[in-house]
């Protein structure tokens, strides 16, 4: 299962059209300031300079004290102040090249102007923005802004202009975060009715919920997780990454110094008894356990232990329990998402691996591979997995 990124990544402004790039910008700015209007000019094709234009209305300190801005107005203590906006939807703006676009502008103190603010779709050296903000100074304007990507991409990623982020880019972050939330709700859901259900030791029934085969199998020569798409494991415990399923289990040595150990692989006790549906290509492993349990009872009972490998079952793979099952399996089912059976099934890509002392010290093992001896036979049983084969064994199919 492939990890999924929450990222996203930079918005491709420059990809805009020029008229869509200003009609942005303005809509950005109509929180900017308090605007008696604002002009969309630089769609007439003569825009003089100006992309937009607006006029701003600056309150006085009598009319501050009022609460509204009726009282405002009637006082007469209201100025406005003239705003040149300039959009540049370009991938990159040099400080030569702004300073060029900058002696294009009307001089601020003839055209009574008041504020510039300069928006590209691009980002800024700093060699640009200083010699951008004094070439405004010596044009007249009393404030000058440049909105670079960075400016315009924050601006865009507040909540209050999540609206103008999807219409012009198809990216919603309240949509993304209402999901998230529900994505969270249904996982911690799934979590407390899987406690609630599942009992730890008891059998359990996977189920591909789009497997409708169940419970016949297909009559071929395929393996078992080919022909039908369900298995039985024993259940360990609801964890933090997911149901945790008993996929092996074997008889296993740990060392007096905590730190060597090995386990009987050719037997597996992990395969619950009460499965009604057993798989027949699975050989008897009667004997190897046999031999193997006359050898792990023959060692000193301090060094006795156990090797158990757990697959995992995200709650998010998991669509509903039932826990009645029903006449072929009487356990609970666990119904998960359709999948793929040469993969890892509905499991996670990882498996946790237990390896722990029977005696009343409690004493646990590494399975460091390099620390592992050869004191039970190793080579491999046929007999590994649910499938009834190694490849299954390996990828922890259903």
């Amino acid at each position: 299962m492939a990890p999924v990124t929450r990222t996203l990544g930079p918005l491709h402004l420059e990809d805009l059209e020029p008229h869509r790039f200003e009609d942005l910008v303005r809509q950005l700015l109509y929180d900017f300031r308090s605007w008696r209007d604002l002009e969309a000019t630089g769609r007439t094709g003569s825009d003089e300079g100006f992309d937009a234009r607006a006029t701003e209305l600056v309150y006085g300190a009598e009319a501050v004290e009022l609460e509204s801005l009726e009282g405002a107005l009637s006082g007469g203590a209201v100025e406005e102040r003239q705003w040149l906006i300039q959009c540049k939807r370009e991938k990159a703006i040099g400080p030569k090249k702004i300073e060029g676009y900058l002696e294009g502008l009307p001089s601020a103190r003839e055209a009574r102007l008041y504020g510039l603010i300069f928006a590209a779709a691009c980002d800024f050296s700093i060699e640009a923005r200083d010699r951008f903000y004094a070439r405004a100074r010596d044009l007249g304007f009393q404030e000058a802004k440049l909105w670079g990507k960075g400016e315009i991409e924050d601006q865009l990623y507040q909540p209050k202009n999540d609206h103008l982020l999807f219409a012009y880019f198809g990216v919603s972050l309240q949509t993304r975060r209402r999901s998230i939330k529900t994505e969270v709700r249904s996982r911690l859901a799934m979590k407390r009715k899987a406690k609630r259900l599942l009992q730890p030791h008891t059998s359990v029934m996977v189920r591909d919920a789009s497997d409708d085969r169940y419970p016949f199998l297909d009559r071929t020569e395929q393996p078992r997780r080919v022909r039908g798409r369900w298995a039985v494991y024993r259940f360990g415990k609801c964890g933090a990454f997911g149901v945790e399923l008993l996929f092996r289990r074997h008889f296993a040595f740990i060392d007096d110094d905590g730190e060597h150990w090995d386990y009987a692989e050719r037997m597996n006790d992990a395969p619950p008894h009460d499965d009604p549906l057993p798989d027949p290509e699975r050989p008897e492993t009667d004997a190897a356990r046999a031999e193997a349990f006359d050898q792990w009872s023959s060692l000193p009972e301090g060094n006795r232990a156990w090797y158990e490998l757990m697959l995992v079952l995200p709650y998010e793979s998991i669509i509903d329990i039932d826990e009645d099952g029903d006449d072929y399996f009487d356990g609970p089912h666990i119904y998960v998402q359709p999948f793929v059976p040469e993969g890892n099934g509905p499991f996670a890509e990882f498996k946790l691996v237990h390896l722990f002392a029977m005696s009343s010290w409690g004493r646990s093992c590494r399975d460091d591979d390099g620390r592992r001896m050869a004191l039970f036979p190793r080579h491999q049983a046929v007999e590994d997995g649910v499938a009834g084969n190694t490849d299954a064994a390996a990828s922890g199919s259903i």
